[in-house]
């Protein structure tokens, strides 16, 4: 009997054996192709395409890349590419290899070239690209091929992948560093004996010996730990750009080639020790920065909760939960007291009080009655509501803000590092030279030309110059950690020293977020203590956060019969008497006592009317609470020559009484997160860099587009994996602080590239002369790297002031 292939069905030759396993069963395929694309679909995650599959696949054409094939298949391509209104294709993939932002630079004129690519967009922070292409014209697997033949691995970024390949890069990392780390220790015992020999006398063949078991130590460490350096400088010396990977790639390749040299042929110097050394402690510096990146991109996988995973759907066979995913315009779907509603949709039936935090940023409940829309993502707070769908997933106004922050985080100026520009030139000015210096001393003594041209590289190689600003950022960076402030991108103390324009969002940044008691007035004669015990008996027991402003006012009286209007007050009887709390209107249609109602005080956030049946006891203020140190940090910010605006969702009313306190001029209440994100965009273009702070989940869109954003410690999740920074304590004092640490950090930046500059210039000609013999030359290096390092170091004690 003949045997079927299991991906296109064909007839498998008797003498072909391409098996698959797949969930665990051996699956026969007819040629190498089929068992390709199977793999790739298997390796993917990808694993339940065949069970839901229609029909069996064609099989793969000759010349076709098969490792990327199964990505043009539609029911693979289902699960993570989107139709673009256009007609064109978006997919969001998961890119390998990214080291610095000529990676960047390099994958999008790549693509960019390729008939059928409308837009290429690469985050070099997360590692992301978005790709918008015309599948009519390109398929995705081309795509695909393309960036592996400059160098780099993508796959669609779904969740599975990636947690799979940040465990894959997170163990090549450290296999690297733990080679490097070996290989530095070793050769650098085995240096001191040479070392010691060429001052005391070593015979040779002891010192041949120690060369040799360097050379061993150290070959893992180029081979192996080095890697990642010369793919990078190969990719960007194909695409014309020299990066800090060039130079480094020919400092640890050079020194390593002429140490081999050297210990073959028994003559010059070694420098297996500077090779791990200098290898090590590059690579251990991108193995933090992986690290955060790693820890950042966790948070991102918990947004999904969000949403509930299931929903209650009511039809005629009653109520049931089902998937939210499996909800469809039109269902109905009943949510509960303290319930996520799970969809945007209009209430049918039932009257509530809904937490928009999500959306607005505010904590105050809006009231949803029979014919208020409602959105995907905010809280019922008291009372079941029946809600008709009108869109889920990607249509709701939730998934529109995600994907407004992912086109923010695109649109974010790239900023490269002045260390990599200057290398960049650097390095070419050092190669002619050392081409014309070896051509030089060719022609003059042949026998001293391989090693004078070495001390040319050797002493000129910018290890200084490659570790003058991480170095200092990183101990920059953990200074402002011991402050407060945790950077999470690298851009941001480059960014601090552009600061013109300090936004802050108000509820939760400038204030506490509580509702407190601010003042009371009364109108009867009663003491305040009175007052405020009518009220906490009348407001105890319910959630609102109005409520809970009375939490700390019990005066130990009870209240019956208790009747909560939504959006109005509340009443109830207290020792006897009726009384009731709330809006003036409110009280007014209660109790009929029009013509003895008082004004309201004017100012203010919240006022509150508490009266009986027989009189007017007194007006209640209610105020969010400012943060103890807002105000001094809003005076020093703009002593500093920064201006302040304050940008909220609240009311205009709360937000001008605010701004007044605090002494801004500019700002703007009611507005909605679209607004403020093109409120910066505005400033922006007007080359005003703006650093905005916030704390909510609409916040997110401007944090993701400002220049430099900070996020407040108590912050919601997405809000703190999207800002920029953290302010763990929560202290508004850290900002105007971290500015003025920002342009200490840039002048020691500045102090270490002047020194690895000029270092550099005036070691090169000393060397082209042949004064500088290579072991000097390797001190040389040495020292000036420590020079660097050293200076940096003076930056924790300007953190700990």
């Amino acid at each position: 009997m003949t045997t079927s292939c299991y991906h296109c069905g064909l007839d498998v030759p008797p003498d072909c054996h391409f098996p698959v396993t797949i969930e665990g069963i051996e699956q026969p395929m007819c040629c190498p192709g089929c068992q390709a694309v199977a793999i790739a679909i298997v390796d993917g995650g990808l694993g339940n395409f065949y069970k839901y599959r229609s029909q069996q696949q064609t099989r793969p054409e000759e010349g076709v890349d098969n490792r990327f094939a199964a990505y043009d298949l539609p029911e693979v391509q289902e699960e993570f590419v989107h139709h673009l209104d256009d007609g064109q294709l978006q997919v969001e993939l998961l890119v390998e290899g990214i080291t610095c932002a000529a990676c960047s630079w390099l994958i999008e004129h790549h693509l960019q070239r390729i008939a059928g690519v409308s837009a290429v967009r690469v985050n070099v922070t997360t590692h992301r690209c978005w790709l918008s292409w015309n599948n009519s014209q390109v398929p995705l697997s081309r795509l695909l091929s393309a960036l592996q033949e400059i160098g780099y691995r993508a796959r669609p970024a779904g969740d599975e992948e990636v947690r799979a390949n940040r465990k894959r890069e997170n163990t090549r990392a450290l296999q690297r560093l733990g080679v490097a780390g070996i290989g530095m220790m070793q050769a650098g015992m085995l240096a001191i004996a040479l070392y010691a020999g060429a001052f005391d006398g070593i015979e040779h063949q002891w010192q041949q010996l120690l060369r040799w078991v360097s050379l061993v130590v150290a070959t893992p460490v180029v081979l192996f730990a080095a890697a990642p350096f010369f793919r990078a400088a190969w990719r960007s010396l194909k695409s014309w750009h020299l990066v800090m990977d060039v130079p480094v790639s020919l400092a640890i390749g050079g020194a390593y080639l002429a140490s081999v040299w050297a210990t073959v042929s028994g003559s010059g110097e070694v420098y297996f020790d500077s090779v791990s050394m200098f290898t090590f402690f590059l690579l251990l510096g991108r193995y933090l920065e992986m690290r955060v990146r790693h820890r950042n991109e966790q948070r991102m996988e918990g947004l999904g909760q969000l949403l509930p995973p299931v929903a209650r759907r009511v039809d005629d066979q009653g109520e049931h939960s089902v998937p939210v995913k499996a909800l469809q315009p039109r269902d109905f779907v009943k949510v509960g007291p303290g319930d996520i509603i799970p969809c945007d949709g209009v209430v049918v039936d039932g009257h509530s009080n809904v937490v928009e935090a999500v959306l607005t940023g505010e904590q105050s409940p809006v009231e949803k009655t029979r014919g208020d829309a409602v959105s995907a993502g905010t809280v019922n707070s008291e009372n079941p509501l029946l809600i008709e769908v009108q869109a889920v997933g990607k249509r709701t106004r939730l998934s529109a803000i995600l994907q407004l922050v992912a086109r923010a985080q695109l649109e974010k100026p790239r900023q490269l590092a002045l260390a990599d520009r200057l290398a960049g030139y650097f390095v070419g000015f050092v190669l002619l030279v050392s081409a014309a210096v070896a051509w030089h001393w060719y022609q003059q003594a042949p026998e001293k030309a391989l090693w004078v041209t070495l001390s040319v590289l050797v002493v000129t190689c910018p290890c200084a110059l490659s570790l003058a600003t991480p170095t200092a950022l990183a101990v920059a960076t953990h200074g402002l950690r011991q402050r407060g402030l945790l950077v999470s991108r690298g851009h941001v103390m480059d960014g601090l020293l552009k600061i013109k324009r300090v936004v802050f969002d108000k509820t939760g940044t400038l204030t506490t977020g509580e509702m407190k008691v601010a003042k009371v007035i009364s109108r009867s004669g009663a003491p305040e203590q009175k007052i405020l015990a009518i009220a906490a008996a009348l407001e105890a027991g319910s959630r609102h956060p109005i409520a809970r402003a009375f939490d700390e006012c019990d005066g130990g009286l009870m209240a019956t019969a208790i009747d909560n209007r939504i959006g109005a007050g509340v009443s109830g009887i207290v020792d006897g008497v009726r009384y009731a709390i709330g809006r003036e209107q409110y009280i007014t249609e209660l109790f009929g006592r029009s013509d003895e109602l008082p004004e309201a005080p004017a100012g203010g956030e919240v006022w509150l009317l508490l009266a009986s049946e027989s009189r007017i006891l007194g007006w209640i203020l209610l105020r969010d609470q400012l943060r103890p140190d807002a105000a001094d940090a809003v005076a020093r910010l703009q002593t500093n020559g920064v201006q302040v605006e304050l940008l909220s969702g609240d009311r205009p009313v709360a937000v001008a009484a605010l701004a007044s306190q605090l002494g801004i001029s500019h700002w703007q209440g009611g507005i909605s997160p679209e607004e403020k994100l093109a409120h910066v965009r505005q400033l922006q273009t007007q080359q005003q860099p703006v650093l905005m702070v916030g704390d909510g989940i609409n916040d997110v869109p401007v944090l993701s587009g400002a220049d430099v954003s900070v996020a407040m410690g108590d912050a919601a999740d997405i809000a703190r994996i999207h800002a920029d920074s953290i302010l763990m304590s929560s202290e508004i004092g850290v900002l105007p602080q971290s500015l003025t640490f920002a342009h200490f950090t840039h002048r020691i930046i500045r102090q270490n590239l002047g020194w690895a500059l000029a270092y550099n210039l005036l070691a090169l000609p000393l060397a082209a002369l042949g004064l500088v013999p290579p072991w000097a030359a390797a001190i040389g290096m040495s020292a000036s790297s420590l020079v660097v390092v050293l200076n940096a170091l003076r930056l924790s004690r300007g953190a700990r002031r």
